[in-house]
C-alpha cells in the first residue's frame, strides 16, 4: 500500500502508446472513423476471437453427439456454430485426455485458426516456440508456460500448415458437472486450445 494515500495507475506500455498514436493519426487523416476501428476491435475480441473456440469446446463438453461430430469432421462441426471462413476452412480437433496431451505449432510460419481463436499470440509466431515445441515440447510447456505434464502422459505435437489447422479440445475441469454451457465457456482460454495451458487456468 502506498504511503501517499492514493494509487497510481500503471503506465501504458510502449506498444499501447504506439497503437494509440497510430489510431489517432489514421482517424485524424480521415482513413478511418473511430467508430469503425472500435467495431473492428470488437469483432476480433468477441466474435472472431478465442470466445468462438471456447463455445466450441463448451458445447463438446456438454453434448456427446456434437463432440463426436467435432472429432470426426471438425470443419463441419465448427461451422454448425457459425464459425468458418478464411484461415479456418480445414480444421482438425485433437482431444486431450489423461493419457495424451496435445500441443499445436506451425513450424513454417504462423498458420492459425483465426475464426475460432482470433489473432495468434506473438509467441506463437516466434522461432523459439516453433522450434522448441518440436524438439522439447515437455520442457517448453514446463519452463515457458508453467505447465507440468505428468511423466505417464504422452505429449503429441501437431504442425499446422496452410492446408490444415489444429485446435486442442482441452479436458473438462473436475467439479464442473453442474455448470451450464455458458458457464463452461468462461473456463476455456485461448492457450488451452493451443495446448500450452489447461482449461480453467489463467
Amino acid at each position: 500500500m502506498s504511503g501517499h494515500g492514493h494509487n497510481h495507475a500503471p503506465s501504458p506500455s510502449d506498444l499501447t502508446l504506439r497503437v494509440k498514436a497510430l489510431e489517432s493519426l489514421l482517424v485524424e487523416r480521415g482513413y478511418f472513423e473511430s467508430a469503425a476501428l472500435d467495431k473492428i476491435v470488437d469483432i476480433y475480441e468477441h466474435k472472431v476471437g478465442p470466445r468462438n473456440g471456447a463455445r466450441v469446446v463448451a458445447k463438446a463438453w456438454t453434448d456427446p453427439d456434437y463432440k463426436a461430430r467435432l472429432l470426426g469432421d471438425a470443419t463441419a462441426a465448427i461451422a454448425e456454430l457459425g464459425y468458418s471462413g478464411a484461415q479456418g476452412e480445414d480444421m482438425v480437433v485433437v482431444e486431450n485426455t489423461p493419457d495424451i496431451h496435445n500441443v499445436v505449432v506451425c513450424t513454417l510460419c504462423s498458420c492459425y485458426p483465426w475464426p475460432t481463436l482470433g489473432l495468434p499470440p506473438t509467441w506463437y509466431k516466434m522461432p523459439p516456440y516453433r522450434s522448441r515445441a518440436v524438439i522439447d515440447p515437455r520442457g517448453l510447456l514446463s519452463e515457458e508456460f508453467n505447465l507440468d505434464i505428468p511423466a505417464e502422459t504422452q505429449v503429441r505435437v501437431w504442425d499446422s500448415n496452410a492446408e490444415l489447422r489444429y485446435l486442442v479440445l482441452p479436458m473438462r475441469p473436475e467439479g464442473t458437472e453442474a455448470m451450464s454451457e455458458d458457464e463452461l465457456v468462461e473456463l476455456v482460454n485461448r492457450d488451452s486450445m493451443i495446448g500450452v495451458a489447461l482449461a480453467g487456468k489463467a
